[in-house]
């Protein structure tokens, strides 16, 4: 089984019925919060639970999602801030070159255009400005770059590595 990914972070319990507000961290929450999906519930305690998903609807930036297993607002509160867990292999391969997943970003070495290593890529932040790399530098900094062509002309998820060519200034 491959590493399990992060998809979601409950905000909230939403309403009395057990309706939760998620946080996405997944390009592709249509497929991932599918009704009959299932995901990993890690909880704050560290144990870790399976949640079947019932509903799931838009609602300002988040996503509101039942779940079989979470009845009513008591249990809902248990939930607040679990992090929601999927097994990357069940999302279709994308046909883009130019498009990834969160998940295969994550880890790749960032290099310069001479290939100086700047650090590894953390994650990605996504804003309603755009996507941002988040890098962790070699001195504990994070540095965020945005994924933009301009900026990051090349990634090669094969190679590790993602190419930056950064204006003066970003990365210092």
């Amino acid at each position: 089984m491959n590493a399990l990914v992060l998809v979601g972070r409950v905000a909230k319990a939403h309403g009395i019925t057990g309706e939760l507000a998620i946080e996405l961290h997944t390009d592709s929450p249509e497929q991932r919060f599918a009704l009959g999906e299932s995901v990993t519930a890690q909880l704050r305690d560290g144990s870790k639970r399976t949640l079947t998903i019932t509903a799931a609807r838009p609602h300002a930036g988040r996503l509101l999602v039942r779940f079989e297993e979470v009845p009513d607002r008591n249990t809902a509160e248990d939930m607040r801030g679990a992090l929601l867990l999927a097994d990357p292999s069940t999302l279709a391969p994308i046909d883009d070159p130019d498009e990834f997943y969160d998940y295969e970003l994550a880890g790749l070495s960032a290099v310069l255009l001479d290939g100086t290593e700047v650090g590894k890529v953390k994650e990605i932040a996504h804003g309603l400005g755009g996507e941002l790399l988040v890098i962790n530098r070699p001195s504990g900094e994070e540095v965020l770059v945005p994924f933009v062509r301009q900026i990051v002309p090349e990634v090669d998820v094969k190679g590790g590595r993602v190419v930056l060519d950064p204006p003066e200034g970003l990365i210092e």
